[in-house]
């Protein structure tokens, strides 16, 4: 029997942590229906700092900010993604000095990228450049070297940047997004029927994956 295809949306910002973590978690269960699932992934826009200037804050002065956390719970609060991503395979590499930056170029090439089915490509190396090698994922060269990586053309990628091709239909679907009530990332919605909010174990995600088999009636 072939495997039941399944659309998977996942609401994200490349500066999320729990986005990644939810990624990796979800991948997990994916694998564990390998050949009877065929998840066709699409990564939707979300901004954690819209207001967030070109350059950038201190991510740990951004956190107390926005959170009201103390600068200890900051600490644990790294300490804990940090332990989640190695055991998921992922590098959580944070600093004193790290920056948060804005997210709408980042936005607007994923957007390009889903024209070339490479989003999850771009989105992973996304991640990978802003937690591990804590580059500014707004930096047009740095958006650009990671779309070569991700197996798309830096040349275009930069065009699509400078000129903003996709700033409409990108605000636009964030202007969506807000409109359904989401105010929070990371979100999963699968068939655009279920959705999990957050990054939740790999266990809940395979009870909602097996719940679409019996629903469609192959298990």
């Amino acid at each position: 029997m072939p495997a039941i295809p399944i659309r998977i949306e996942i609401v994200s910002d490349v500066v999320c942590p729990w986005c990644v973590i939810g990624y990796l978690r979800l991948r997990n269960a994916l694998d564990r229906f390998s050949g009877r699932l065929e998840a066709r992934i699409h990564w939707l826009p979300f901004e954690l700092n819209p207001q967030m200037p070109a350059d950038g804050q201190n991510l740990r002065e951004h956190l107390v900010q926005k959170y009201g956390i103390t600068p200890q719970e900051s600490i644990e609060n790294r300490q804990r993604l940090t332990d989640l991503g190695a055991d998921l395979g992922f590098t959580f590499n944070y600093s004193d000095d790290m920056r948060m930056y804005n997210t709408f170029n980042a936005h607007q090439l994923l957007h390009w990228a889903s024209g070339y089915d490479r989003q999850t490509e771009l989105s992973l190396q996304l991640f990978h450049d802003f937690f591990h090698q804590r580059k500014n994922v707004g930096n047009i060269e740095v958006l650009a070297t990671a779309a070569e990586t991700a197996g798309l053309d830096p040349q275009e990628a930069r065009t699509v940047l400078r000129e903003q091709t996709y700033a409409r239909p990108v605000r636009e679907q964030e202007r969506q997004i807000a409109g359904q009530g989401i105010h929070g990332v990371p979100l999963f919605i699968l068939n655009r029927e279920y959705g999990i909010s957050g990054a939740q174990e790999v266990e809940t995600f395979e009870r909602q994956l097996q719940q679409l088999l019996d629903d469609d009636g192959s298990e």
